[in-house]
């Protein structure tokens, strides 16, 4: 059956990092984007090919670097982009993501993801620890822990601004789980057969969901993404 959210989703704070608040200490990998042009290549691997679930297309052309920040855009035939960090390919740590949108469209939504290295894990093991949906005002956590789909997966959700800059990070330890947004914790999942037995690393997607209406040109800007031991 279904598992409920775990912790009760607390107001957000003022734009703090869970990183300081936590004192997680240095920062041991991440990207701050500071090199303008295409991503850097020795940091990340862009999607090429079919979009989420074959819908639209990732193209590399669609993220760009310029000012400190790195851009997604996704426009109205579903062209998009993603990415996947080379760095920090781990089992447990902490990473923490500032990120925001434009006022987008409901068929476009933001991702922060651990994925599995190698893309196999034995229990599809995923951690959205922000993904936007069609309710744009609001920004939920994913723990997905066994193969079958929604039956096998922690949620928490939170009312937020996304076009405001937000820090979201998730702390991954052989204790558990646990979600911050701009410092506060928003989710936690102790139970040792819901955590990830594979390293996992950084994705960044801007993903297209159709739904047969026009599609806004959208866009998720990402300021920088930091690893924690």
């Amino acid at each position: 059956a279904p598992v409920a959210a775990q912790a009760a989703v607390a107001a957000t704070g003022d734009g703090s990092q869970a990183a300081t608040a936590r004192g997680w200490g240095a920062v041991v990998a991440g990207d701050e984007f500071s090199k303008a042009g295409a991503p850097d290549s020795t940091k990340w691997s862009v999607f090429k090919g079919s979009g989420h679930a074959g819908n639209g297309v990732r193209s590399p052309q669609a993220w760009s670097v310029a000012n400190g920040v790195a851009t997604v855009s996704g426009d109205s035939a579903g062209t998009t982009g993603g990415m996947s960090a080379k760095f920090a390919q781990q089992k447990y740590g902490k990473w923490e993501t500032r990120m925001r949108t434009n006022a987008r469209d409901p068929e476009y939504h933001p991702v922060l993801i651990l994925w599995p290295n190698n893309n196999t894990s034995p229990n599809c093991a995923e951690i959205d620890y922000a993904e936007g949906s069609t309710n744009t005002a609001q920004i939920k956590f994913f723990l997905h822990y066994a193969c079958g789909g929604s039956n096998f997966q922690t949620t928490a959700a939170k009312t937020i601004d996304t076009t405001q800059w937000h820090n979201y990070a998730v702390e991954w330890t052989p204790a558990g789980i646990t979600g911050y947004i701009d410092g506060v914790k928003t989710f936690s999942d102790t139970n040792p057969a819901h955590l990830p037995s594979v390293g996992m690393h950084q994705t960044l997607q801007l993903d297209w969901f159709p739904d047969g209406s026009a599609t806004k040109p959208s866009q998720m800007q990402v300021d920088w993404v930091r690893v924690y031991k």
